[in-house]
C-alpha cells in the first residue's frame, strides 16, 4: 500500500463501468482499475454518466444520492445545465460521481440503437468530457492524474492542457488516455468543433482533425501525457496501418509514450472458488471434480446431452466479424464432424445469430446457442466448458480468455493483441508441457481455426495431459494488482512530463 506522500489523486473518466453501466471491457476495466487502485492506498474518483434509465431496477447496485452540486456547460449557445449523484464502487472507498443530464443520457441503450449511433453523440459526450473538469473544479478534487479513456473522454486531455492548465486545482494535473480499442475513434463533421469548447486553432492534423474530421480519440492521444493500451502486443499493432486505423503516424511519433499494460479481471467477481453462479465450486486442487458437475449442470441447463466424455466448446462474445464469427461458422460443419459440443451466447449481427440458430436446430443436443445476455450463464460457461473459442480478428486485450484459464477452461485463440500476451502455445509434450496454457493459431483462416480444434480434441483424450494444461492456466496471476501497479508507474511518468511542459 502506498504511504501518503507517494499516494496520488486520480481521477478515472469513463464513459461506462461495471456495475453501473457495461457495453464491453472498458466498463470492466475502467470499474476493477479502480478499485485496485484504491486498493494500493491512492485517492481515487470515478466520474461516469448517469445512464439513470438504465439503471432503475438493478438489484446490484450501491445507494445513490444528489451531491448537491450543479454545474451548467456552453454548449454551441446554449447552456446546458448538469447535476451530479454520488456513491461509492462496492468493496471499495472509490467515490464515484455520476453525472446527470436526462436530454443526453436517458436513453435506451449507451451509444447507439438499431445500429445505428446516436446522431448528438459529439455533443453528448463533448458535455461529459467538459463536465468532468467542471466537477474537478468546483469539488476541489485537485487531482494529480486524470485518466481518461477512449474517445468519449479524450476531449478531457485538450481541456486539460489548454483551458485549465495552470489553474487553481490544476497546477500539477497530469493526463493519461487509455485506448480500448482503435476501431472506435469517434470521428464527425468538422462543424461540431464548437461543442467542444477548443479554440478553432486546434483543428489541425496535429491535434484535432483527421482525414477533415473532428476526431476525440486523436485528440485525447495529441494532448495527453501519457498513453496506454490494453495489452504490449496491441501497442506495436496500433502503430502499423493495419492496427491504427489512420491514426498510426501520430502513435508512432508518441511511441516513447505509450505503453502496452494487459488487463486483469476482478477476483470478487471471476474466481471459481467463490463464483455464486456455479453450482459446485472449486480450486486448482479441486478443479478434476468441480468442472465435472459444471460441466453436467451446463449440459442440462443448455438441453445437451449429458455425457462427461465430450469436450464442450463455449465461446461468450459479441457475434460479430471482428470476433471471428466467420471463421466459426464457416467451419462448423467440420468441427461438428466431431465428438464434441458447442456452446454460444452473445448478441451482435442477424445473419450470425440466424446461422446459430439453424445450426442448433441442425445439432439438437450437440449444439446450443442463447442469443441474448445471461451474466450466471455466462460464468456457468467459463466453468462447464472444457476449451474456449477466441478467433478473433484483432483483440486489443480480451478478458474472456483470462477468465477461461482462471476457470480451468483451455482456450483456443488466435495470435493477436492480449491474446499473444496471455496464451502459451502447446507444442509438444516435450517442449512445452510446464508452460503451456492454450492452443494459438496465427493465419486467420477457417481451415486453421478447424484444425487447431482437431488438435485440442486430440488432447483432450489424454487426461493426464490435459490436466497439466488446466492447471498451468489457473496457477497464473491473472489479478488486477499486477496491472494496477504498471498504471501506477505510467502515472509517475505523466506527472514527470507534466513537470517538464509545464509553463
Amino acid at each position: 500500500m502506498a504511504s501518503p506522500r507517494e499516494s496520488l489523486r486520480v481521477v478515472i473518466a469513463a464513459s461506462e463501468a461495471v456495475p453501473f453501466s457495461k457495453t464491453g471491457g472498458l466498463a470492466d476495466v475502467a470499474g476493477a482499475l479502480a478499485k485496485s487502485l484504491d486498493q494500493l492506498g491512492h485517492d481515487v474518483t470515478l466520474i461516469l454518466p448517469d445512464y439513470f434509465l438504465l439503471r432503475q431496477g438493478q438489484t446490484n447496485l450501491p445507494s445513490i444520492v444528489d451531491a448537491g452540486l450543479r454545474f451548467s456547460i456552453p454548449m454551441n449557445g446554449r447552456a446546458v445545465a448538469g447535476a451530479v449523484n454520488w456513491t461509492t464502487l462496492p468493496s471499495s472507498s472509490v467515490r464515484v460521481l455520476l453525472v446527470r443530464q436526462p436530454e443526453y443520457f436517458d436513453r435506451r441503450q449507451l451509444y447507439q440503437e438499431h445500429g445505428h449511433g446516436y446522431v448528438d453523440n459529439c455533443e453528448r459526450f463533448s458535455f461529459f468530457s467538459r463536465g468532468v473538469l467542471e466537477i474537478c473544479r468546483q469539488m476541489i478534487l485537485r487531482p494529480d492524474i486524470i485518466h481518461s479513456n477512449d474517445w468519449q473522454t479524450g476531449l478531457v486531455n485538450g481541456l486539460l492542457q489548454t483551458q485549465y492548465n495552470g489553474r487553481p486545482g490544476f497546477e500539477r494535473t497530469a493526463s493519461v488516455i487509455t485506448l480500448h480499442n482503435m476501431a472506435y475513434q469517434g470521428r464527425f463533421w468538422h462543424f461540431d468543433m464548437p461543442l467542444t469548447g477548443m479554440d478553432w486553432k486546434h483543428f489541425n492534423h496535429n491535434q484535432m482533425e483527421a482525414w477533415g474530421d473532428l476526431n476525440l480519440l486523436k485528440t485525447g492521444i495529441a494532448f495527453a501525457d501519457q498513453i496506454t493500451t490494453v495489452s504490449p502486443t496491441y501497442a506495436t499493432e496500433i502503430c502499423t496501418p493495419d492496427g491504427g486505423y489512420g491514426l498510426e503516424g501520430l502513435l508512432m511519433h508518441r511511441r516513447e509514450d505509450l505503453v502496452g499494460i494487459l488487463n486483469g479481471i476482478d477476483d470478487d467477481v471471476w474466481n471459481p472458488d467463490s463464483d455464486q453462479h456455479l453450482p459446485a465450486r472449486y480450486s486448482v486442487a479441486t478443479v478434476t471434480d468441480g468442472k465435472s458437475q459444471c460441466k453436467g449442470h451446463l449440459q442440462r441447463r443448455m438441453q445437451l446431452h449429458e455425457r462427461a466424455d465430450v469436450p464442450i466448446l463455449g465461446m461468450v462474445s459479441r457475434m460479430v466479424d471482428q470476433k471471428g464469427f466467420d471463421l466459426v461458422t464457416g467451419a462448423a460443419e467440420r468441427i461438428l464432424s466431431l465428438d464434441l459440443q458447442l456452446v454460444f451466447l452473445g448478441t451482435g449481427d442477424s445473419n450470425y445469430e440466424d446461422q446459430l440458430r439453424q445450426l442448433a436446430a441442425r445439432y439438437p443436443g450437440k449444439v446450443a446457442a442463447e442469443i441474448g445476455f445471461d451474466e450466471s450463464l455466462a460464468h456457468q460457461i467459463e466453468a462447464g466448458a472444457d476449451i474456449f473459442l477466441m478467433p478473433s480478428r484483432f483483440e486489443p486485450c480480451g478478458l474472456n480468455q483470462m477468465y477461461s484459464l482462471r476457470y480451468g477452461t483451455v482456450p483456443i485463440v488466435r495470435k493477436v493483441g492480449g491474446l499473444a500476451d496471455s496464451v502459451v502455445n502447446f507444442e509438444s509434450v516435450s517442449e512445452s508441457l510446464d508452460t503451456a496454457t492454450g492452443f494459438v493459431f496465427v493465419d486467420y483462416s477457417r481451415d486453421l481455426l478447424a484444425e487447431t480444434v482437431e488438435k485440442a480434441v486430440a488432447l483432450y483424450r489424454q487426461p493426464e495431459i490435459w490436466t497439466r494444461l488446466v492447471r498451468n492456466g489457473m496457477s497464473r496471476d491473472w489479478s488486477w494488482s499486477r496491472s494496477a501497479l504498471e498504471y501506477v508507474a505510467v502515472y509517475r511518468k505523466a506527472l514527470e512530463r507534466r513537470k517538464r511542459r509545464s509553463p
